[in-house]
């Protein structure tokens, strides 16, 4: 069980920073034999699935390294990694009770809306610096951030769920803080 729910909020945790990246590594591992997925989420490994978020993944990789763009990408992006991440938690939870299902799709929901805020918030922040290295630095961040956090899930979903709690207070933590920038920025205006 604890395997299944660190399936469940390391891929909505992770649709949040690169949903794409996500659904064609998830297909590609399981396609492969190297993750196992339960069947409610056996569409990832078929090919069209994988070719298409590669494409994406591509698109992504690129899109987020242009200062500027990559904001309006996540703005764009916010009304489809939401609710994926959701469904990807939901779905990750395989065949068990119905309430278990819509609870993860609730809370892997929240997870990918605070982890994608705290991306889309902290990358509008890093826009503001004059020079494009910040902004690579940052995108290459969080496609290791990625990784390593999907290698975690899978190697030890113990330590992943601990390092999940973390990254989530202080996801919390800098939406507070980009809260209150913003504010002071419409009082201005």
């Amino acid at each position: 069980m604890l395997q299944t729910i660190a399936l469940s909020a390391g891929l909505a945790w992770a649709s949040g920073l690169r949903l794409y990246l996500v659904v064609f590594l998830a297909g590609v591992l399981s396609y492969f034999g190297h993750l196992h997925l339960p069947e409610t989420l056996s569409v990832l490994q078929n090919p069209l699935v994988i070719g298409v978020a590669g494409i994406m993944a591509l698109a992504e990789l690129i899109a987020d390294k242009i200062p500027a763009f990559d904001s309006l990408w996540d703005s764009f992006q916010t009304f489809i990694r939401i609710p994926a991440g959701a469904l990807l938690a939901a779905f990750a939870m395989g065949d068990v009770d119905p309430s278990w299902t819509v609870a993860a799709g609730l809370i892997g929901g929240t997870i990918t809306a605070g982890t994608h805020f705290a991306k889309a918030g902290s990358r509008l922040a890093i826009n503001t610096s004059p020079e494009p290295f910040s902004n690579w630095l940052a995108s290459f961040g969080e496609e290791g951030m990625v990784l390593g956090g999907l290698w975690a899930m899978l190697a030890s979903p113990l330590v992943f769920l601990c390092l999940l709690a973390l990254f989530l207070i202080v996801a919390g933590f800098v939406l507070v803080k980009l809260w209150g920038v913003v504010g002071r920025l419409f009082r201005r205006v």
